[in-house]
């Protein structure tokens, strides 16, 4: 189902630059030098690793962000970001980690990350309406919950960097968009055993002055 709905988002992405070139959509075509505005959406994460389920997990994201463009083609987007990531571990997390967990048999985490991408805009084709974007984000720990955790202490590192890549779609007042978020940093605080990465596709939408 979700290779479906992925499949159906990229096809929406693909389809919408070619709009974006027709002599119509060109006549209102315009960007200005600033712009400010906020977003919301899903954020599709996992948490790869040896101990983890395999699979996706849905959860939220709500932020803010600036657009300054530079010129016709190139512009600077930093946003702030709250960004909520959740995951499952695995039977096999007790093999490697049997320390950390009680008898229960829930070992679900949740993490919640104050996000701050600084993305690169390049404007596709003619129109100033669509955004390739890539860039770092870095996301700060707010909160880390897991569940039937033996101690108090945290087991996911309080800072991970991430590499980001999308589409942007700009339209008068809002705006649509994806991307893939993979992260660069292992999170793993226990021990050097495994590597955990966040992996996260996010689809949203908002509102642009």
């Amino acid at each position: 189902m979700l290779s479906k709905n992925i499949l159906s988002v990229a096809l929406l992405f693909i389809g919408l630059p070619l709009l974006a070139q027709t002599p119509k959509f060109q006549q209102t075509d315009s960007e200005r030098f600033f712009r400010i505005g906020g977003k919301a959406g899903v954020n599709i994460n996992k948490i790869s690793g040896a101990s983890y389920k395999q699979g996706f997990n849905y959860n939220y994201q709500l932020g803010g962000f600036l657009q300054f463009n530079f010129s016709n083609r190139f512009g600077i987007q930093p946003e702030v970001s709250f960004v909520q990531s959740s995951s499952e571990f695995s039977d096999d997390a007790t093999i490697v980690y049997d320390d950390l967990f009680r008898d229960g048999g829930q070992k679900k985490a949740k993490l919640n990350y104050l996000e701050i991408p600084v993305l690169l805009n390049i404007n596709v084709g003619e129109s100033k309406h669509v955004k390739l974007q890539i860039g770092p984000a870095y996301g700060a720990m707010l909160k880390q919950t897991v569940d039937s955790l033996q101690s108090g202490g945290n087991i996911y590192k309080n800072n991970d960097w991430s590499a980001i890549g999308g589409l942007w779609i700009q339209l008068p007042f809002i705006h649509i968009g994806g991307r893939y978020k993979y992260g660069l940093t292992n999170i793993n605080a226990i021990d050097n055993k495994q590597t955990w990465r966040n992996q996260s596709i996010q689809i949203f939408a908002g509102f642009t002055f």
